[in-house]
């Protein structure tokens, strides 16, 4: 399996730290308001990239933070009269919503900048301790660019051309730096701002210094995979690369990916330029598995243009894999020929190379757009070889393959009102269970989570019969 390395800018052979397990962490939004498609973009493909390594069978440690405090959140705050706390919290369920939507598995761990305070005193302590950092007057600490030798290997920037570049930048308030290059570890609380107490004045933490905690806190002080967008590289992640192996004294992250950035129409998204779209209102026009497939229907590294046309052309092409699993389902619960035929083994065998296909396109820096056209070449295949002659164990292997493989894209081969009226039955057959056993608490449960979505149950002679209220 080869990643595209940000750091070696070269395709490298993944070998991970620990022999089946992989430690990979992504950053996450800034939760002031609904995240928008730039968001999306990020999630759906490292939560494909985490799903492929699971389908290897990698046991992935996957961590993906939640930016809870930030001047962002802090001005939203103020304009609706309530708490920093509130805002965020808002924003991270309706994330977490959204999420859901585009089929986007839930981290390992979702840490949150404002629950780690404790651990980014103590590794700016370190910092300072080891002269990496300063306090200046004020009780704002900084970190030491020029102490760390490898600063930009991972931008690729020259550290001459920046400090030019940062000599026209200077702002009131930084003249206390020891050097224009310095970045924020700590900084001064402001008036009605949120606040933690520190060695250096009650303030609260720069943003780069999050998630070299949350990451050393969850990961451990080397991991795998660090991800997130392209606009990251620097200086955030250039910055986290700095602290972290400062702080620990190994190599932070040994593969970085990043995706490259999404255009609306060709143009820059923009809130000026009127086509600011969120993931909440491309969800009253489509449903988001729309949304993700239009994602992964191209490279992660690659620029990708978002506009109406392309989203119906995605939608048009998923409908063609739901019909074709539907069309096979049909064929599975209709055929009246059971077994296996010889001829229809060899088909199967067949069919197995579009997984080779598939797992090549992964393997290849995850490249999801090849991994689609083999998923779509098993469409054409079963459209020309599953036919009212074949028999059920035929149909359901062919459904089967294709039901694995887009559930590695994380997207649902079968409609979700089926996958949702197979939920409940699965509930129904488990409350069921429950009572036979007599664990009536756990019926209980289940009976009220029934109700939560919307479901009547009826007890009969014949068993139970439900219906949406």
């Amino acid at each position: 399996m080869k990643i595209f390395n940000t750091l070696t800018r070269q395709k490298e052979e993944f070998v991970p730290l620990e022999e089946g397990k992989v430690k990979m962490y992504v950053c996450g939004p800034t939760v002031y308001n609904l995240i928008h498609i730039g968001n999306a973009r990020p999630m759906i493909i490292f939560d494909t990239v985490r799903r492929y390594l699971e389908y290897k069978g990698y046991e992935v440690n996957y961590v993906s933070n939640f930016t809870d405090v930030d001047d962002k959140i802090i001005k939203k705050a103020i304009e609706e009269g309530v708490s920093a706390e509130e805002i965020s919290q808002r924003y991270i369920e309706e994330c977490k919503k959204d999420m859901a939507g585009m089929n986007v598995k839930p981290a390992t761990t979702h840490p949150q900048a404002t629950q780690e305070i404790d651990g980014m005193i103590s590794m700016i302590q370190t910092l300072m301790d080891k002269g990496y950092a300063y306090a200046v007057a004020d009780g704002t600490v900084y970190f030491r660019v020029k102490k760390f030798k490898e600063y930009g290997k991972l931008s690729h920037k020259n550290l001459d051309d920046l400090q030019s570049g940062f000599r026209a930048l200077q702002v009131s308030g930084e003249d206390q730096k020891e050097d224009p290059l310095d970045f924020v570890l700590w900084k001064p609380k402001k008036e009605g701002e949120p606040y933690w107490t520190s060695p250096w004045c009650d303030g609260r933490p720069g943003w780069h210094i999050e998630c070299s905690v949350m990451s050393k806190k969850y990961l451990g002080d080397e991991i795998d995979i660090h991800a997130g967008g392209e606009d990251l590289i620097f200086p955030h992640h250039e910055n986290e690369i700095a602290q972290s192996e400062c702080c620990n004294d190994k190599i932070f992250a040994r593969y970085w990916m990043h995706n490259a950035f999404l255009n609306i129409d060709n143009r820059k998204m923009s809130k000026s330029l009127g086509n600011f779209r969120t993931v909440r209102e491309i969800s009253e026009q489509y449903d988001l598995q729309v949304l993700r497939f239009f994602m992964l229907n191209a490279h992660y590294r690659s620029p990708l243009n978002f506009s109406a046309d392309l989203m119906e052309s995605s939608k048009n092409a998923l409908e063609r894999i739901t019909e074709a699993a539907g069309r096979l389902k049909d064929r599975k619960e209709k055929a009246s020929a059971v077994e296996l035929t010889e001829a229809e083994e060899k088909l199967l065998a067949e069919a197995e190379g579009y997984v080779k296909k598939f797992e090549e396109a992964m393997e290849d820096d995850f490249n999801t757009a090849d991994a689609l056209a083999a998923v779509f070449e098993l469409v054409k295949f079963a459209n020309t070889n599953v036919t009212e002659e074949s028999s059920a164990a035929f149909a359901e292997g062919i459904l089967e393959i294709l039901v694995k493989l887009c559930d590695v894209l994380g997207l649902a081969a079968v409609k979700k009102e089926e996958i949702l009226d197979k939920e409940i039955e699965d509930l129904i057959a488990e409350r069921q269970e429950a009572r036979k056993a007599k664990n009536f608490a756990r019926a209980d449960e289940i009976r009220d989570e029934l109700l939560a979505k919307g479901i009547i149950l009826k007890d009969t002679r014949e068993g139970v019969k439900w219906k949406r209220a």
